[in-house]
This record gives C-alpha cells, sequence and structure tokens, in this order.
C-alpha cells in the first residue's frame, strides 16, 4: 500500500475478504466428471467445515460405494442418519448394501423405513 493511500486511510487488505471454497459443490462437480476419490476429498473438507450436515454424509457414502468401498459406505449412511433419521434414500441405500453383503434382516429394516417415509 502507497504512504498515500495510509494517510488517507486506504486498508493494506485492498478491501478483499478471503472466502472459503465451497468444497460440497466443488465434490458434486468432480463426481459428474466421474472423478469419486477427488469427489470424496472434497467431502472431508466439506464435513470438517459442516460436520453435522447429513447431505453430505450421505453424498459421501454414495461416492463410497461408486470406489467399492461398501464398509465405509455403510459407516457414512448410519452417521447421516443419526443426524436426520428421515432420509428416505439413505435407508433405501442401506437396504441395497446390505441385501448384497446378505444382510437381509437389515435390508428388511431398512427397506421398511424407506416405504414409511415414502408413504
Amino acid at each position: 500500500m502507497s504512504w498515500l493511500s495510509r494517510l488517507l486511510g486506504g486498508k493494506s487488505d485492498g478491501g478483499l475478504k478471503p472466502q472459503r471454497l465451497d468444497y460440497l459443490n466443488e465434490a458434486l462437480a468432480l463426481e459428474r466428471q466421474g472423478d469419486f476419490d477427488a469427489a470424496l476429498t472434497s467431502y472431508r473438507l466439506a464435513l470438517r467445515d459442516h460436520p453435522n450436515d447429513p447431505r453430505i454424509l450421505q453424498n459421501m457414502a454414495i461416492a463410497f460405494s461408486r470406489t467399492g468401498r461398501l464398509e465405509d459406505a455403510v459407516r457414512a449412511y448410519r452417521r447421516a442418519l443419526e443426524l436426520d433419521p428421515q432420509l428416505a434414500e439413505a435407508h433405501y441405500n442401506l437396504a441395497t448394501l446390505f441385501d448384497q453383503s446378505g444382510d437381509s434382516r437389515a435390508a428388511i429394516r431398512h427397506i421398511n423405513e424407506y416405504r414409511k417415509l415414502t408413504r
């Protein structure tokens, strides 16, 4: 900053404030491009900023599923449902994952929750 600007009361930062990246939208864009590993990195950063956002957890679970990390997907869905038990899609996707893994009891429980929520 010039001495004249300081004398006249100017700001040294030019009035610009640093902006945080929108990691959630970045992750969604990366998923649309098919880069699920990079999307997961962005979801983790978004989750750091918003640790109790079930949408981020649900989207992470989807990305985990698409990269074959099914146990991580189940954990993310369960955490999302702890925060918001009304997430019908999370119940449906968990039912699918449990059905694929052979846990029919858990699959039935989640499909029933899904049906209750979507009536």
